[in-house]
This record gives structure tokens, sequence and C-alpha cells, in this order.
């Protein structure tokens, strides 16, 4: 069997349980009263939100797990993968536990959820500097050129596998907006796996697959949200995927929505605090941080602005095959 055709497989069995799993876990968290609690602060067209059930990136993990499952014999690197999936995932789920049951607003202290990242992307590190294979990184539109960091790869591995995580979660702001930018770039990597003679592809296909049948309950208007227990979870595939092929620098490209939500919280941030030294009066960049609430701020509707980063993300995955178009 050909990994395009384990693949297609593999997205078969993860939507059909997805399909099956999500109307059945959303009434569990609705009688568990696992409700959002939206910001006052945020854009007043969410407060409509309040109460809508959470954590229901469980759902689309289990059935990522269980389609994956099937194709794991022997494949080091794709279990690799689930692993990073799955740790990024229960992060986020005590995350969203201390939130939603513990009525612990801001859930894990800062230090404990960047202590655990931590620990878990230095388990990742060590697994790939056991492969000098992987220490080689792909540089895009180079024909297939690789650069080879030395020493400095493991502190790369760190900042690229934190940034991507929380530039996911960040992302993570709008029905359908997290879900459907990743399973768009979860393509792009099961496309590009398949080419490549990895054996990843299948397990890149289980992703697309329960992510697609999740944004059916996720999107405009979402009677679920995948909480930090999915995004996080779902920054731990990209990153972990675009390390085992060595394409984490092509992150830039694909996941660039991700890099820029991250970018505009830090440029409001910084420039909040370096005009209040200033000037004594905090200025904004932005009307609202990340960019997609800047947007709706301007005037945009939810529904125009999810559809916008789908389409940039399309695009630029697009783009992304030019520059590995070598492996074709």
């Amino acid at each position: 069997m050909g990994s395009l055709e384990q693949a297609i497989y593999a997205i078969l069995i993860s939507f059909v349980i997805g399909v099956i799993l999500c109307p059945i876990w959303i009434p569990v968290l609705h009688k568990m009263k696992f409700g959002q609690n939206v910001r006052d602060d945020g854009p007043q067209t969410h407060l409509q939100k309040q109460g809508t059930p959470t954590m229901g990136g469980i759902a689309f993990l289990m059935a990522f797990l269980v389609a994956a499952f099937f194709f794991l014999k022997g494949n080091m690197d794709g279990i690799a993968i689930v692993l990073m999936t799955v740790c990024y995932g229960v992060i986020g789920f005590l995350d969203d536990y201390i939130k939603v049951v513990k009525k612990r607003s801001l859930g894990l202290r800062a230090w404990q959820k960047l202590a655990l990242q931590l620990i878990v992307t230095a388990i990742f590190c060590w697994y790939l500097m056991q492969h000098d294979s992987m220490r080689a990184i792909y540089i895009p539109f180079t024909n297939g050129m690789e650069l080879d960091l030395g020493i400095l790869f493991i502190p790369f591995v760190f900042i690229a596998v934190l940034g991507t995580v929380n530039g996911v979660n960040l992302t993570d702001g709008l029905d359908g907006l997290a879900g459907g930018v990743t399973l768009i770039v979860a393509a792009f990597f099961m496309i590009v796996s398949w080419a490549s003679g990895s054996m990843i592809s299948p397990i890149c296909g289980a992703i697309v697959g329960a992510l697609l049948a999740f944004l059916i309950f996720n999107a405009y208007p979402a009677k679920v949200f995948m909480g930090d227990t999915g995004s996080l979870a779902l920054g731990g595939f990209v990153a972990a995927t675009a390390f085992i092929l060595k394409m984490p620098i092509f992150i830039v490209i694909v996941g660039f929505i991700y890099l820029w939500e991250s970018l505009t919280v830090m440029l409001q941030v910084g420039w909040f605090k370096m005009t209040k030294r200033k000037y004594g009066e905090g200025r904004r960049l932005f009307k609202m941080a990340p960019f997609h609430h800047h947007l709706e701020q301007c005037g945009w509707r939810e529904t125009k602005v999810v559809t916008l980063f789908y389409v940039a993300t399309a695009l630029l995955c697009l783009i992304g095959f030019l520059g590995c178009k070598y492996m074709f």
C-alpha cells in the first residue's frame, strides 16, 4: 500500500471517528458546564459566545490518535509527531481545566506553562539529535540546499517549536480560524511527505481528517471551541512535522498567519510600553491584538476575516510548494 493511499485511508478513518465523536462529546461538555469565558475587553460581538463548550480539541485529538495508530508500526518519526501532539495537548488540557473547572481565568501560570513546554520540546530535541540527517534543514527555493546549524540547532529547535505552538494558540480566536488554517498547513505537509517518500504522510492525513470533522462543529457559528487543548496540540503537530521533514524554515511561509498573529501581539505590547515611557501614556499600533481582532474592530465580519486567513494560507502553501519543488 503506497503512502498516498495510506494517507487517504487515514483521512477517512479520522473523519468518520470525528464526525461520530463530536456530537457525543459536545453534550457532555454542556452537561459538565465546560463553557468558554469570554473577555469583557474583547470584541463585543464575542459576548454572545459566552458559555459555548470548550475543550472540544479532545474530540479531534481522539480521532487523530485512533487513525494514526494504524500507521505507527515501525514508524518512529510518526510516533515522535504523535507524542509531540499529545504532550502539547495535555499541557493545553491542564490550562483549560484550571480555567473552566477551577475558575482561575488565566489557567496555568506563565512559568508553569513555559516549564512544561520546555520539557516536552527538550525531549523532542533529543530525538532529533539522535538522527544526524535531521540536524540539517532545507532552505526554501534553493533546489534542496541544506543548512547545518551545528550546536546552534538546539536553541533553534526551542525557538521554532515554542514560537509555532504559541503562534497557533494566538490564532485560535475566531470560529474555525486555527482549525481551518492548520488543516491547510497539514495538507501541505501531507503532500510534501508523500512526494518525499516519508512515512509520516498518513499521520498528516489523520490530522487533516480529524480537523475536517471538527470544523463541521467549529465553523461559524461554533457549537464548540477547541480550547488550548486543541490549539497547543495543533502547534505541537505543525512544529514536529516540519522538523521531521527538515522544513522548519517553511513554517515562516506556510504558517505565516501564526507568525503574523504573534508579531502583532509583540508589536502591540512593545509599542504600548515604549510610548508609555516616552509620553506617559501608552499608545496602540492596532485597535486590538492579535490581528484578527484588529480587523474585527475595523468592521470586518468574523466570517470574512476567517475566509481571508484561509485564502492567504492556501496561497502561501502554493508558494511553499514552489520552494520545495525538488521533492516532487
